[in-house]
C-alpha cells in the first residue's frame, strides 16, 4: 500500500456530492436539457438504423435479452443495447457537444442509463432523469480537468471520459450506495479506451466509441453492485486515468468537484445543426454568408481560415486528404470539404457525406483553395468560433466572422428546433410523421413514469 495515498480521493469527494442529489431538486434548465437530450438521441438512433455500421454493430452482438435497440425488432442485453444505441446515435456525427471538452455526452449517457433502467429499474423514470443528469455532468466536467490533453495524446475524450460518466450515471440510476459508485468509477477506469486513428482513412471505430463507453459504464456499475472493487484514486493516482490518457495527474480537479451539484455545465450542452465535426460549424456559417453576398466559387483565389491549434491535427492535417476526403465518413472531419460544401450548396446535411457527394467536382475545386492558419488567440476549446478570409481573383479580401457555435449556449436550439430535427432524422431513417409525433409524446413523459421503450422497436 502507498502511504502517500490521500485520505479522501477525488472520486470519493465527487461521489459524496453525487449521492446528495435528488431528481426533484434538479434545476429546471437541467431537466429541460435532459428531456431535449432524450429526444435528440432517439432521433439520431433512428436516422442511422439502416446504415451498414449499425447493422454490423447489431450483428456483432450475440447476447439477446429484454432491452431495446432503437429502431430494431431484435432485443438485446442491457450492455449490448447500450452499445448499439450509442454507436447509432453518434454514427452520423449529428449529436450534442459540450464545448468545453469537447465531448459528446448524450450518445454515451442516455443509451447507458436507458438500457440499465429498462433491464434493472423499469419503474425508475425519475431515477433515469437523475442518472442522465449526473452522468452528463461528470463526463463533461472530466473533459475540463486537463483540457485538450487526451486528444493530443491520441485518444477520443468522448470514449475515455464517457466510460466514467456512464458508470456514475448508471450507478445513480440503479440506486447504488456511495462506496459502490466509487468502486464503479474505479472499475470503469480499466474499461476506458478509444484511439483516434480512425482519422487516417475514415474507418468506423469513432462511431462505436460512445456505445463502448455506454456498455462499459453498465458493466462497471453491475460489477460494483456485486461487490467487485476498484481503485478510489482512479483519477489522480500515479497510474490513474489522467496519467494514462492525458499524461498529467496534476489537473484542475476543482473543475470536476468544486461546485458539482450547484452549478450545472449540463445546461450549456450544444445541439448540432450540421451532421459533422463540431468545430467546423462556425466556419460553415461564415461560408454560407460569403456565398449569400453573391460571391461565386470561381471568384475565389483562396480561402484562409484562422483556427485554434487544438483542432488542426483532427480537422485540417494532412491538408490534401482533408481537401479531397477518401469517403463520406472521413469527410465529416475534413474542414476544407465541409466549408466548401456549405459555400456551394448553401447548407451541410446528411446527404453531403455519401460516396457520390464527396466526389462533387464543384465542391472539390473550392476545397482545394481552402487552407488554415493557426490563431494563437482562438478561444478553443472554451468556445467554438469561425473566421474566414476569402481572397478573390481581383485581390479583394472579404471577411466573415462567426462569434459562437449556433445551437450552443449563446444561441441554443429551442424545443421546437429539437423536435423538428427529430422528425428530419426519423424521416431519414424511414419512420413516418405519425410515428415520430407519437414517439416525441412518449419521450416527453418518460422521466415521469416508467422506462417502457417497446414502441421504439422495429
Amino acid at each position: 500500500m502507498d502511504s502517500q495515498l490521500p485520505a479522501t480521493a477525488v472520486a470519493e469527494h465527487l461521489v459524496e456530492r453525487i449521492v446528495k442529489l435528488k431528481a426533484a431538486a434538479l434545476p429546471p434548465g437541467v431537466k429541460q436539457k435532459c428531456e431535449d437530450l432524450l429526444i435528440d438521441v432517439v432521433g439520431l438512433c433512428v436516422t442511422s438504423r439502416n446504415e451498414d455500421y449499425v447493422k454490423a454493430a447489431l450483428n456483432g452482438c450475440d447476447d439477446d435479452g429484454p432491452c431495446t435497440a432503437i429502431g430494431h425488432a431484435r432485443t438485446l442485453s442491457a450492455a449490448s443495447a447500450a452499445f448499439v444505441n450509442g454507436t447509432a446515435c453518434h454514427g452520423e456525427d449529428f449529436d450534442d457537444t459540450f464545448e468545453g471538452g469537447p465531448v459528446h455526452a448524450g450518445a454515451v449517457i442516455v443509451p447507458a442509463v436507458l438500457a440499465a433502467c429498462e433491464r434493472h429499474n423499469p419503474k425508475g423514470g425519475q431515477a433515469a432523469l437523475l442518472g442522465i443528469a449526473v452522468g452528463v455532468e461528470v463526463m463533461c466536467r472530466l473533459s475540463t480537468v486537463v483540457p485538450k490533453a487526451a486528444h493530443k495524446a491520441g485518444f477520443h475524450p468522448t470514449a475515455v471520459y464517457g466510460t466514467m460518466g456512464a458508470a456514475a450515471g448508471v450507478g445513480v440510476a440503479l440506486g447504488l450506495p456511495q462506496k459502490q459508485i466509487v468502486d464503479a468509477l474505479g472499475i470503469a477506469g480499466s474499461f476506458a479506451s478509444g484511439i483516434i486513428e480512425y482519422l487516417a482513412e475514415g474507418t468506423w471505430t469513432k462511431r462505436m466509441h460512445p456505445g463502448w463507453a455506454a456498455q462499459s459504464g453498465i458493466r462497471a456499475a453491475l460489477l460494483s453492485r456485486a461487490g467487485f472493487t476498484g481503485p478510489r484514486t482512479v483519477f489522480e493516482g500515479v497510474h490513474g486515468l489522467f496519467h494514462a490518457f492525458a499524461h498529467n495527474i496534476h489537473g484542475n480537479y476543482d473543475a470536476l468537484i468544486g461546485d458539482f451539484g450547484t452549478n450545472w455545465v449540463t445546461e450549456t450542452l450544444a445541439f448540432k445543426p450540421y451532421p459533422c465535426g463540431t468545430m467546423t460549424h462556425p466556419y460553415i456559417d461564415c461560408a454560407k454568408r460569403l456565398a449569400a453576398r453573391g460571391i461565386k466559387a470561381s471568384d475565389i483565389k483562396e480561402m484562409i481560415c484562422d483556427v485554434g491549434e487544438g483542432t488542426v491535427h483532427r480537422l485540417w492535417e494532412p491538408l490534401a486528404p482533408k481537401q479531397r476526403p477518401p469517403n463520406g465518413y472521413a469527410a465529416k472531419f475534413a474542414s476544407p470539404y465541409i466549408i466548401a460544401t456549405g459555400f456551394v450548396k448553401g447548407n451541410v446535411g446528411l446527404g453531403d457525406f455519401t460516396p457520390e457527394a464527396v466526389r462533387d467536382p464543384e465542391v472539390l475545386a473550392l476545397a482545394a483553395k481552402i487552407r488554415f492558419e493557426i490563431d494563437p488567440n482562438n478561444p478553443y476549446p472554451r468556445a467554438f468560433t469561425g473566421d474566414i478570409r476569402a481572397v478573390l481573383n481581383d485581390g479583394t479580401v472579404v471577411k466573415e466572422h462567426q462569434p459562437h457555435f449556433r445551437g450552443g449556449a449563446n444561441e441554443p436550439l429551442s424545443r421546437q428546433d429539437i423536435e423538428d430535427k427529430f422528425k428530419l432524422c426519423t424521416r431519414h431513417g424511414g419512420w413516418d410523421d405519425t410515428r415520430s409525433t407519437a414517439a416525441i409524446a412518449m419521450l416527453s413523459k418518460l422521466y415521469g413514469g416508467t422506462i417502457e421503450l417497446t414502441s421504439l422497436r422495429g
